[in-house]
């Protein structure tokens, strides 16, 4: 029985030997051509003139394309048809692509791209949130409102009541792997695309467009990725087109792979937020009112941005109920690279908004924060913001376990101690929570497909809609075949994501993959062992059989898998089968902001202690302990690895990850030398990880919960207790705004001085 293992991750002896395959390692045929975009070096304007002869008599080079030679210029989309493979006339942001070269190698191509000679008649850029707001570049044709309850009259008979407003930066996906892609065209105009994504099927479906073929003339396969993030579910549709087209025009396999800072110049980023808020409470802390405006910059193209902004609205309750709330989204369209997913796909933007929120009311009353959130936690039975009712909230028993084997309270007045003692280095520690929603919030995209072949010898070859970005996604599926046939884990197969295997698949987003693609694996799991049982109990007359540790218990008959199979197939039965899975229950508007959007709720919670340096804003984290709750694990060392992971990432997002435009909308921070994500000595001293181990009361694969986005969010402990020891240094709350850079920190004590 391998479920609920903890098993290594499948790839991870090829990950440490440097032998894992990507796409760039995959052996190219000769004569292979590689691509490079030529890019906008201007956020806002028109194109006058553009010299490419310098670019095609370059070294190298075979052919050079621009706006000039398409007909019709492809889209690169996920959504509304507004991203031009190349700029047409207008470019919108720096760094957007303006042709395309075709070289005989890789430098060659970079080399070249730069040689255009380009002259633009530049416009204003709208590069910041107030820019937006008086240009009225909304998105989702203007703000969307959601609202629960009489918020006016709630927060006009609060007992108190503050407003304040917090900065929210974006952040760089900073996958090891970057975008790439290679096209080989195959007989009769078909091609075959191995591209580094999270989404197979959408590139499909873009390439197929784009060459005017239909989708079962593109066959798309990823093996895996090295990290998405959320970067890899629409960014890389650009690539595979443009080696497609290239494929076709010169007949040519054609291969494209961004440089680090091509890539952080071109695709987009997780969305930056301003969010403020007026909140009326009573003296417990306990939220009356509240009255929620977000703001985001998407860049200058739709991408993903509706149902991210939306995401950030689900969550702006995070584990709180809220009686009576408003909350305002604003869409903003930017002259910046078009923000995309991300790692919580808005959510940690919403729950940020509400835990700062959490932390001035603390500060407001002089009450210890722990108090005021679990004062306001969720009670089943309750309702969100948008109706959905609570039914499995486990938030304020994971808080108190965690309280207790954190030893908060002890830390805690140790820590008003020593800040009482120490003028120069502050202490803070903060514990905060997370209840994160499951289900893709646009409906139809809640389904599954996965291929299953039992072999005459026994072995098991499985293929499914999901992909895999170092997230052990596949282990965990191959356990779930492995325990519904009964059979040894080294006994199944893992390949390949393939769109001519498995069709229509959804991106391998939204903490989804586990959850879709184990069902669907099952299904067809379930298939193949209910053929077998009948075939079995004619073939033997029996009534019942059983699989378990590879063998097969037919009556009185004690059979191997493989024995069984090979019976099996002799007597000419199908030993295949496809599975197929559709999350039920959901049901959702999001134009009224009602209905059931999830599934269920993923939760947890997480202490951290920090210490900062007043006197140049460094600061450290000293020990964090995390309690998360990923349902009946099915394999305990991923899902604390991902925990560990993702508490990481959350914590580079709120302290050094600082992304920086400049008047001009370029983008500085474009090199790991100007972008700062966390090293191994960034990660706490003392790290303590631990699953909440209670099944999920919905009827998920093994009773497990998604443990892909959730914990991110306990990078917010580090934050807020990043503004407790602020807070420390004076009477005024801070404020402090994120990310909580050194200039920040500084920032934040002079106000708390103030």
């Amino acid at each position: 029985m391998s479920l609920h293992q903890s098993k290594p991750h499948d790839a991870a002896p090829l990950h440490v030997a440097g032998t894992a395959r990507y796409v760039d390692d995959i052996p190219t045929p000769t004569g292979t051509l590689h691509l490079a975009f030529g890019l906008s070096t201007v956020a806002h304007g028109h194109i006058d003139t553009m010299d490419l002869a310098p670019v095609r008599a370059a070294d190298g080079v075979v052919a050079v394309l621009s706006a000039d030679d398409f007909d019709e210029m492809p889209d690169c989309s996920p959504s509304v048809h507004d991203e031009p493979l190349l700029a047409t006339g207008t470019v919108h942001y720096v760094g957007q692509p303006i042709f395309l070269v075709v070289a005989t190698s890789h430098l060659a191509a970079r080399k070249a791209a730069r040689l255009a000679d380009v002259s633009y008649t530049e416009h204003p850029a709208i590069l910041t949130y107030e820019d937006a707001l008086a240009a009225e570049t909304h998105f989702d044709d203007g703000p969307r409102v959601w609202t629960k309850g009489d918020v006016d009259d709630a927060l006009h008979m609060a007992q108190h009541r503050t407003t304040g407003q917090i900065d929210i930066g974006g952040q760089e996906h900073f996958y090891l792997e970057g975008q790439a892609a290679m096209v080989l065209p195959q007989e009769a105009g078909d091609m075959l695309v191995h591209s580094s994504t999270q989404h197979p099927t959408e590139i499909q479906h873009k390439v197929a467009h784009a060459l005017h073929i239909p989708m079962h003339s593109v066959r798309v396969e990823t093996r895996r990725m090295g990290g998405g993030f959320g970067g890899k579910e629409s960014q890389g549709n650009a690539l595979a087109i443009a080696c497609a087209l290239a494929a076709r025009a010169t007949g040519k396999p054609c291969k494209m792979r961004y440089d680090r800072d091509d890539d952080m110049t071109i695709t987009g980023k997780r969305h930056d937020f301003r969010v403020s808020y007026d909140v009326g409470f009573d003296a417990n802390g306990v939220i009356q009112g509240i009255d929620f405006v977000q703001m985001c910059r998407c860049g200058w193209a739709l991408d993903l941005s509706i149902p991210v902004a939306d995401r950030a609205m689900l969550h702006a309750d995070n584990t709180y109920h809220l009686p009576h709330v408003r909350i305002e989204s604003h869409r903003l369209r930017t002259n910046t690279q078009s923000a995309t997913a991300y790692r919580g796909f808005g959510g940690p933007q919403g729950i940020l908004g509400i835990e700062r929120v959490m932390d001035d009311i603390a500060a407001h009353l002089g009450l210890d924060p722990v108090l005021v959130r679990r004062a306001n936690y969720y009670e089943n039975g309750q309702t969100t913001p948008y109706d959905q009712v609570i039914e499995d909230s486990v938030i304020d028993d994971i808080t108190a376990r965690l309280v207790e084997t954190s030893d908060y309270i002890a830390r805690r007045a140790a820590v008003d101690t020593w800040n009482a003692e120490n003028p120069i280095l502050k202490k803070g520690i903060a514990l905060t929570p997370v209840k994160f929603g499951i289900s893709f919030t646009l409906t139809h995209l809640n389904q599954a497909g996965a291929l299953v072949h039992i072999y005459q010898d026994g072995s098991v070859h499985l293929n499914h809609g999901g992909t895999e970005m170092g997230q052990g996604l596949f282990q965990k599926l191959a356990q779930v075949a492995a325990s519904t046939l009964g059979i040894d884990l080294a006994d199944v197969k893992i390949t390949a994501t393939d769109t001519a295997k498995v069709p229509n698949t959804s991106a391998t987003a939204a903490s989804s993959g586990t959850d879709l693609n184990g069902m669907a694996v099952r299904d067809a799991c379930q298939t193949l062992r209910t053929r077998l049982t009948t075939f079995l109990c004619d073939h033997f007359a029996i009534e019942s059989v059983m699989f378990d540790n590879g063998m097969v218990m037919a009556g009185a008959h004690k059979l191997s898998f493989a024995e069984a199979a090979k019976l099996a197939y002799e007597a000419r039965v199908s030993l295949s089968s496809t599975g197929f899975y559709k999350t039920p229950k959901i049901e959702w508007d999001r134009v009224a902001g009602k209905g059931r959007p999830f599934l269920y709720f993923a939760y947890g919670a997480a202490v951290s202690e920090v210490v900062v340096d007043t006197l140049t804003g460094e600061n450290r984290i000293l020990r964090t302990d995390i309690l998360h709750d990923a349902g009946k694990s099915l394999n305990p060392a991923l899902d604390i690895g991902q925990v560990e992971g993702a508490f990481v990432q959350g914590a580079g997002w709120l302290t050094t990850e600082e992304l920086v435009w400049d008047d001009a909308g370029r983008l500085r921070t474009h090199a790991p030398s100007t972008y700062k994500i966390p090293a191994c000595s960034d990660r706490p001293d003392v790290f303590n990880v631990a699953l909440y181990d209670v099944e999920n009361i919905e009827d998920t694969i093994g009773k497990s919960k998604a443990v892909g986005e959730p914990p991110f969010v306990h990078g917010a402990s580090v934050f807020l207790a990043i503004s407790n020891a602020i807070a420390a240094c004076g009477d005024t709350y801070p404020a402090l705004n994120a990310p909580a850079t050194a200039e920040e920190i500084m920032n934040a004590i002079a106000r708390a001085k103030s």
